[in-house]
């Protein structure tokens, strides 16, 4: 383990989030430049900030990851789906799908599945559905997991960071649940490069938080 914890690059799981509702033209900008210059798979932003980010990308990397039905997932199913359309459109390659709490606590499976896999379905595109698993019991976990995984999404995320953030045990769940199948997302609340480093041997493929520039830099600073 020793071995496989120093040759990991936490700079090639990053999803680099630049999701504060005050994000500015500027702080969209130097995401995108912070991912060009550390080479991150993503910039994740609002759909609204996606066609200056896809812009400020062209010919680059990094792909532009959008946020949908973003933080609370209560959103109608016919709004995410036009939401995705629409990020898609500006030029999108990835989705992160805020699944409805509500329904999954009361037992509506169907309609999760349904309104997953129609964005799945009609985007095309690389889809995350995100669990919150903090606020969910292990049962609702696998119950989510496998209905997202059925509707063909390409990654479990475990948080949108708003109500809580991820765990090494809530990655490992997911892990022992999709058995390589679909990618993990562990996202909220990664500060310090050894928790991003302990998701990752945990399970996770991906890293979602705005502090990746930092984590790169402390792994860099305890390498060197």
């Amino acid at each position: 383990m020793g071995n496989d914890h120093l040759e990991i690059d936490i700079a090639e799981y990053i999803d680099h989030a630049v999701l504060s509702p005050m994000a500015t033209s500027a702080d969209i900008d130097r995401g995108c430049s912070e991912a060009v210059r550390y080479n991150f798979p993503t910039v994740c932003v609002y759909p609204n900030a996606v066609r200056e980010a896809v812009e400020f990308l062209h010919q680059k990397s990094p792909k532009v990851c959008a946020v949908i039905g973003f933080p609370s997932g209560a959103t109608t199913s016919a709004t995410k789906l036009y939401e995705a359309r629409e990020a898609v459109e500006n030029g999108a390659m990835e989705l992160d799908v805020a699944i409805n709490l509500g329904w999954l606590k009361i037992g509506k499976t169907e309609e999760i599945y349904r309104e997953i896999a129609e964005i799945c379905e009609e985007t095309g595109q690389t889809v995350k559905a995100i669990l919150e698993t903090s606020v969910l019991t292990q049962t609702e976990i696998r119950l989510a997991a496998e209905i997202c995984m059925d509707a063909g999404v390409a990654y479990l995320k475990t948080s949108t960071g708003w109500f809580g953030g991820a765990t090494v045990e809530d990655v490992r769940l997911l892990k022992e649940i999709t058995k390589g199948r679909v990618g993990i997302k562990a996202s909220g609340g990664i500060r310090t490069a050894e928790q991003a480093i302990d998701l990752i041997l945990a399970g996770a493929t991906r890293l979602g938080t705005s502090r990746g520039v930092e984590l790169v830099r402390q792994r860099e600073e305890k390498n060197s």
